[in-house]
């Protein structure tokens, strides 16, 4: 565990001696009172755990929302598909054709569905064979559009570069990424399911190209005949070409097995500059939770610092924007998501429709779990990618009556950045913030109850980033990624 690192204190002109009598007031209307009064409601036994999707969250949606009219916001329900589907791997098969040459791999015995998008239609493409020592670097360089990538991992891979590699590959446009492998062919057979799985598709589709194992002997000939020496592939430096004669032809059936929504709640407070009012601060946090766990005798995951602090604080820092002379040039949106336990699902589905453009999006403040632990610092993750960070610290250290430090991201090894929703934004190109107070022992346990959190804490921790979040949308200017993160992390 890495030692605390407090925030860089530098100020210029104090904003504390700039703060409004109106923005001061609105700042202070965020109670303790209030905090646990909403941390209760959400966390409460009747929303059953605020599943997704389930009734619950269906109720905790409505109350957002209820409380977002209030306040008189801009309000929607933005339901996204959740769509369970299985495939069929009997009336599923890879074929490779050159010339008169075919041979077909099933998926019952030589290929493995591991995740993207199922064609609802016979898909053929020419093959591009990619494979060797290639790096992230390398690969962003080739045109893999509408292709069927032939992907053979080195002999040696070392995981993170494979990931990373595999990650360039589903974003680069092409029709289907095939991985080759030649593992013990009976081990490969015995790793195929015999009853796929139900997967989830959020949206109408999944977002990546489809992405098969095929095993190698299964399809041996054809690549012979194509000029393919898979051993050499593996060894080589980096391969990366056209085969012209090789065509690959993928024809998979999955069925729907339930078709439902989920609701993200939006509320959305026009700005009060007539040209930065077209510019958007985005406040988040998920509404979700992991629901019910049956055979014990409290069975309901309440969650209420996972994340019932987190969208209680949404709804404050809404309800304090929209007091009189708070509301700040640049709108402001509040947004509570679902489907984060499973997946980013709702704040995925809301990067990739969003009620404004996405490049009007100047930063994002993502909350979750902000309710427990130290009762003077909360952990901001995310300020060294942007000047987010700078701003942060100016706004901390102006604002020493709120007896709370923001420090730096205690537990980088467990990559919570890449854990919450902000990073949904943060890959459409949005600067952002995480506000942490770090796991603790009841953690998706049914233990994580409203009588534990330190509402008096969290007022405080609402309060910096309200003054956070307004000096932001008042600023005459965006924040601004460092070119590095950006190269690194926006898609």
């Amino acid at each position: 565990m890495r030692c605390l690192t407090l925030l860089g204190l530098a100020l210029t002109t104090p904003l504390a001696a700039q703060t409004t009598q109106p923005l001061a007031q609105a700042a202070w209307s965020i109670t303790a009172v209030d905090v646990a009064r909403r941390i209760g409601i959400i966390a409460d036994d009747s929303m059953m755990g605020r599943d997704t999707p389930s009734r619950g969250l269906e109720l905790t949606a409505e109350y957002v929302a209820d409380q977002f009219r209030r306040f008189g916001l801009k309000t929607s329900l933005q339901r996204y598909p959740v769509t369970r589907r299985r495939l069929d791997p009997v009336h599923s098969r890879v074929v490779f054709s050159v010339g008169a040459r075919k041979e077909t791999a099933s998926f019952t015995t030589a290929v493995r569905y591991e995740g993207g998008s199922v064609p609802q239609q016979p898909v053929w493409a020419g093959a591009l064979l990619v494979g060797g020592a290639h790096t992230a670097e390398s690969v962003g360089r080739l045109d893999l559009r509408d292709k069927a990538v032939l992907f053979v991992p080195p002999a040696r891979p070392e995981p993170e570069t494979l990931q990373q590699v595999l990650r360039v590959l589903f974003l680069a446009g092409p029709k289907a990424v095939l991985m080759l492998s030649d593992a013990d062919s009976a081990v490969f057979a015995s790793s195929i399911p015999r009853r796929h799985p139900e997967r989830t598709v959020i949206g109408l589709s999944d977002e990546r190209p489809v992405t098969l194992q095929v095993h190698s002997r299964a399809v041996k000939n054809t690549l012979a005949a194509a000029g393919v020496d898979l051993a050499a592939v593996r060894t080589a430096p980096a391969v990366a070409r056209e085969i012209p004669a090789l065509q690959v032809g993928i024809e998979m059936k999955d069925t729907v097995t339930s078709s439902l929504t989920a609701p993200n709640t939006v509320g959305i407070l026009e700005g009060s500059d007539s040209r930065l009012k077209r510019e958007y601060v985005v406040y988040s946090a998920h509404m979700d939770h992991i629901g019910i766990t049956p055979g014990k005798r409290d069975s309901i995951n309440n969650g209420a610092d996972d994340d019932a602090s987190g969208t209680a604080g949404v709804i404050e820092l809404a309800e304090a924007f929209s007091r009189p002379g708070a509301r700040p040039k640049r709108s402001v949106i509040f947004l509570t998501v679902s489907g984060e336990e499973k997946g980013l699902w709702g704040s995925n589905y809301f990067a990739g429709n969003p009620p404004v453009p996405v490049k009007q999006i100047v930063a994002n403040i993502n909350i979750d779990m902000i309710g427990r632990n130290w009762p003077d610092t909360i952990v901001a993750i995310g300020k060294e990618h942007s000047d987010l960070g700078t701003t942060l610290a100016r706004v901390n250290a102006a604002h020493p009556e709120l007896r709370m430090t923001a420090i730096d991201d205690r537990w980088p090894e467990e990559r919570f950045y890449f854990r919450s929703d902000h990073y949904n934004f943060a890959r459409k190109g949005v600067p952002i913030l995480f506000f942490f107070n770090g796991v603790h022992e009841d953690y998706h346990e049914v233990t994580d109850s409203p009588d534990k959190i330190d509402s008096e804490k969290e007022a405080r921790i609402l309060k910096l980033l309200f003054f956070l979040g307004g000096e932001i949308a008042n600023a005459p200017k965006r924040p601004v990624w460092n070119p590095e993160s950006f190269e690194e992390i926006v898609e």
